[in-house]
């Protein structure tokens, strides 16, 4: 006589996670993080959202000061009808969209060889590293004052220096012309964000592990390919960051041209931002100040748009 054994159930585990478990930890993490951002986007809103919804509803209205009889009263579109149609508008956006194309290209480069040689290894690099910092924390009027003063060809060193050593330039009234006021703008600003740039580009490249570098010096890449193959691609989000910033603060610079030349001579420097300050505490039409302002938030949100999107990493 034979016995057959049957062989034991086979035990079920159960495990402590579940999808389900898993799905509602995520939502709580999710509902923590709203409430602990809630308090930066309230103080935000109430920073931006009440001149922003203000100068909307400007925008629909006649609201200018010299003409006190019709205040308040609805205009439609007429205001943004005026914008478009002003020959004013479109040469202060033509030279806003110019200066930032030119000074992001401009700052960009300087700022990717400046983030490289801090990226190295040498000796004193933290102080370098903090003594580059100091032109991006000078506050923006006192460093636009003096970048106007050492402009000035009878009180400022640009003038000397370019005259010692025989360069071109030299013996010029920068801030008399067209181009020169452009040029002294683009320098001033340079020294002011370059340094900002650098240091978040300085933050993408130390992620960049050193591996992927001594890897490609085995495979034989110089040190131009490694540049282009490794350092540009992996330093891309740092970029877009940079870029978005820098586009969005060119865009709407104003203290610097305020300071240095005023918008002139005449109005040839004078930027989208200039132009909707003239409006506003000059001409104090704000119905057409507001249409300005919703045109340059617009703008803003497209131009940062238009970044993003063309430097997204790819996947």
């Amino acid at each position: 006589m034979t016995t057959t054994t049957t062989a034991p159930p086979a035990r079920r585990f159960r495990l402590s996670w579940s999808p389900r478990g898993g799905s509602d930890r995520l939502r709580a993490d999710r509902r923590l993080g709203y409430l602990l951002v809630a308090p930066a986007v309230v103080s935000l809103l109430a920073v931006t959202g009440y001149p922003l919804l203000y100068n909307l509803w400007n925008s629909f209205h006649h609201e200018n000061l010299t003409d006190a009889a019709q205040a308040h009263t609805f205009s439609g579109v007429s205001n943004y009808s005026k914008l478009f149609s002003s020959s004013d508008f479109v040469s202060s956006l033509t030279r806003t969209v110019g200066f930032m194309v030119v000074s992001v290209a401009f700052e960009t480069v300087v700022a990717v060889g400046l983030a490289l040689v801090l990226h190295k290894a040498f000796k004193g690099r933290g102080l370098v590293r903090a003594a580059v910092l100091i032109p991006w924390a000078v506050p923006t009027v006192v460093s636009a004052l003096l970048w106007k003063t050492m402009f000035d060809p009878r009180n400022g060193f640009v003038d000397y220096l370019l005259g010692v050593f025989h360069l071109p330039g030299a013996h010029t009234t920068w801030l008399a012309g067209e181009w020169t006021s452009w040029a002294a703008i683009l320098v001033a600003d340079a020294w002011k964000n370059v340094p900002f740039m650098a240091i978040i580009l300085l933050a993408g490249l130390q992620l960049i592990p050193d591996d992927v570098y001594e890897a490609a010096r085995i495979d034989g890449a110089s040190a131009w390919q490694s540049f282009r193959r490794i350092t540009l691609p992996l330093l891309k989000p740092a970029l877009v960051v940079a870029l978005v910033f820098r586009a969005l603060q060119a865009f709407l610079i104003f203290d610097v041209i305020f300071i240095m030349t005023g918008g002139g001579p005449g109005t040839t420097t004078e930027t989208l931002s200039y132009f909707n300050y003239h409006a506003f505490l000059v001409d104090t039409d704000f119905g057409f100040g507001g249409a300005i302002s919703i045109s340059l938030v617009v703008l803003s949100l497209v131009i940062a748009g238009i970044c993003t999107r063309a430097l997204r990493p790819s996947t």
